[in-house]
């Protein structure tokens, strides 16, 4: 029976607490049982459903919330990613590439502020929360998370930036879409289009950021060496957190030279989240290939 949308949140209301709780405690290296008492949980449901969740049991997932963890992995991302820059593309880990398609809104289009525009809009529960998407006939205009309260600030941001589109709530027609997008385990079927309004900078670093394969990660400098602007960190870090595609433009991937996270505007946990579950199916991706 499938779970209906508030099942599913409240379930992501656990895991994100379960997640939580292991960033604040792991020094100690917690065990499954204290963190079931944490959440109210017995320990055998918390398994199955934090794995279903993020790919991974809690333990396994703990290994990738340490900061040491985070500085090798952003060590050992950077021959792939220097490759990956090298050649205009990412590994075979990275599973929109060459799948994403992006096209600038013009400044005239800009200036019409979606005049004429036909908008479709809605909410759907993802493997990282609930999320709300917003699609043209040119493409996504915008993908971000919400929580269950706060379904309404996506969008006030969409009408804000479109004032005079017609936007249509139609949750059936978004939902394929978002099962495209969200598929960990096949490249989509056909290429996303996206389309942003952004200016030729931010541009430029979103364009990177879908260089980073899936599993690796990158410093905020490294990605403004990419765009020509390695003094320009700062402008980079701004760039990255108005990313109005979320997971899809992975600014998720973009973490502190010394390891630490960093920000993220859709939460932290959700971040990390994104970057355990990702480093997993990663590190099963190459275990397969080597055993192929």
């Amino acid at each position: 029976m499938e779970q209906s949308p508030l099942q599913s949140h409240r379930e992501y209301q656990q895991i994100s607490q379960a997640m939580a709780y292991l960033v604040d405690h792991q020094q100690q290296q917690p065990e499954l049982k204290e963190l079931a008492e944490d959440i109210g949980l017995s320990e055998s449901h918390l398994q199955r459903l934090f794995s279903q969740w993020a790919g991974v049991s809690p333990k396994r997932f703990l290994q990738y919330l340490t900061l040491q963890k985070a500085r090798e992995q952003l060590f050992e991302s950077r021959s792939v990613l220097e490759l990956a820059y090298d050649v205009g593309l990412s590994s075979g880990a990275r599973l929109y590439d060459l799948f994403v398609n992006i096209e600038a809104v013009t400044p005239g289009e800009a200036k019409a502020q979606g005049d004429g525009l036909t908008i479709h809009y809605g909410w759907g529960i993802t493997p990282f929360g609930c999320a709300f998407i917003a699609t043209t006939h040119r493409g996504i205009c915008q993908l971000s998370f919400c929580e269950a309260e706060q379904q309404q600030i996506p969008l006030e941001e969409l009408t804000k930036a479109w004032p005079k589109a017609k936007c249509i709530h139609d949750d059936d027609a978004i939902r394929p879409l978002l099962t495209q997008i969200f598929s960990q385990k096949a490249p989509p079927k056909q290429a996303l289009s996206l389309w942003l309004k952004g200016t030729n900078f931010q541009l430029q670093v979103w364009q990177a950021l879908l260089k980073v394969p899936s599993g690796n990660l990158c410093s905020y400098q490294f990605l403004a060496q990419q765009v020509s602007s390695a003094n320009a960190t700062r402008a980079v870090a701004s760039a990255v957190a108005k990313n109005p595609i979320a997971f899809i433009i992975p600014c998720h991937r973009v973490i502190r030279s010394s390891g630490a996270l960093g920000g993220y505007r859709w939460g932290l946990d959700r971040k990390q989240l994104m970057m355990g579950r990702e480093a997993v199916l990663a590190e099963q991706n190459n275990q397969y290939g080597e055993s192929a």
